[in-house]
């Protein structure tokens, strides 16, 4: 990375003191990573936007760096992992006993339960409910026949992106990714197009979460193209997904350094959203929640990017984010309030307003508080907070750098 850096910068024509201009960074940042120095994604992202290149360009493969202190979630996930990958043999097929299977209405009672649980941040009972839930479900396809079968198929792709979407935002991706790759594959035997394009939603998130910027863009455009909507009869479910495909398309783009691209994509989901009206949210139909309030979350996001503190706070509780409008329109789920609330901390550490920072990242304890421990944006906020505090930290700080993991 460092040498891609320094060779992007000189055919730019760039002293390592022009490119920190350019870019809104210190000489120092720019001169640590020219010399083999670790960096945020997002001060890659300004490198690139000073560079005129994609931040993917910027990237190269190298070998990892050693994995410490993940002792912990390997134990914690081992029946989850069980349940979800588990050995095969020579004959092809699971070398393990699937238990019982249960009655569908059961299982979907239990997916239900288990995206609520999601949405309301109680992660730990997400984790205990998924291996008996994805064993079942397997075990009901199994013993399944005729029409049936194929019932038990859509219950067991549902059970599957579940499990996809909680572990990829606890961003244990290669679990992920298998849970991912099955659900979607069931979904298209299936014939349920708007849950596999679901699966294709969540895709396009676990590559975002791994930098993989180019491959989300171009897996959320094909799949938006493909299931493009006749506006004016679709279903709210329709319109929903083929949304949230364009919000991938634009969160790619825009962390990618293509602009003028995350501007059409914002345009396109804008249209979903005003032919909605309001929001929706219909786990199996739609990943998440999608409407008027979801897309301008995402607009103050890609300010937040920018690195533009004063718009994210200019526009954070304003028109479509005012509580009026929120009560006209629906509440865009938790979860994306809550990492909304992120920008806005982050804005305010940026712009030296620390009891600000402190007060969003202690709401967002109170409502997020599991959440929150998985977000390494929450960490970057508190470490900046520390690292710009003149003053001898409160009481208050040292709490929350405690509860992220961050050295006081």
């Amino acid at each position: 990375m460092a040498d891609n850096i320094r060779k992007f910068r000189r055919a730019a024509g760039l002293s390592q003191e022009g490119l920190a201009h350019e870019s809104g960074l210190s000489v120092g940042v720019v001169r640590k990573i020219e010399q083999g120095g670790d960096a945020r994604v997002e001060t890659l992202h300004a490198l690139a936007r000073a560079l005129g290149v994609t931040t993917s360009a910027l990237f190269t493969t190298e070998a990892p760096e050693p994995v410490v202190g993940d002792e912990a979630n390997r134990r914690y996930l081992v029946e989850l992992r069980k349940a979800l990958m588990p050995p095969v043999g020579l004959g092809g097929t699971p070398v393990t006993d699937l238990g019982a299977a249960a009655e569908l209405s059961v299982l979907r009672r239990e997916i239900a339960d288990g995206d609520a649980l999601y949405q309301a941040d109680r992660y730990g009972s997400v984790a205990k409910k998924l291996p008996g839930l994805l064993r079942a479900s397997e075990a009901s396809v199994v013993v399944a026949e005729g029409k049936q079968r194929l019932q038990a198929k859509i219950v067991r792709a549902h059970a599957l992106l579940l499990a996809g979407k909680y572990l990829t935002q606890v961003r244990q991706y290669d679990m992920a990714y298998y849970a991912l790759v099955e659900g979607i594959r069931l979904a298209r035997e299936t014939g349920r197009t708007l849950t596999t394009a679901t699966g294709v939603v969540g895709m396009c998130w676990l590559l975002l979460r791994q930098d993989r910027f180019d491959e989300s863009e171009e897996l959320a455009g094909v799949t938006a193209a493909e299931l493009e909507p006749r506006i004016s009869d679709a279903s709210p479910g329709h319109l929903a997904v083929w949304g949230e495909l364009w919000l991938r398309v634009a969160s790619s783009t825009v962390r990618n350094n293509r602009p003028d691209v995350a501007k059409e994509a914002r345009r396109m989901a804008g249209t979903a959203a005003s032919a909605l009206g309001r929001q929706f949210s219909n786990f199996g139909q739609s990943w998440g929640n999608f409407g008027p309030v979801t897309t301008e979350l995402k607009v103050v996001e890609d300010l937040s990017i920018a690195g533009d503190a004063r718009g994210v706070l200019r526009r954070a509780d304003e028109g479509p984010l005012s509580q009026r409008a929120i009560g006209a329109y629906g509440s865009p789920g938790v979860n994306g309030w809550s990492r909304h609330r992120l920008d806005v901390a982050k804005a305010h550490v940026s712009l030296g307003s620390h009891e600000d920072a402190l007060a969003e990242l202690k709401q967002l304890r109170h409502t997020s508080g599991e959440w929150l421990k998985h977000q390494p944006m929450a960490r970057y906020v508190m470490s900046d907070l520390l690292a710009s505090r003149k003053r001898t930290l409160t009481q208050d700080m040292r709490d929350m750098a405690s509860h992220l993991g961050v050295s006081s």
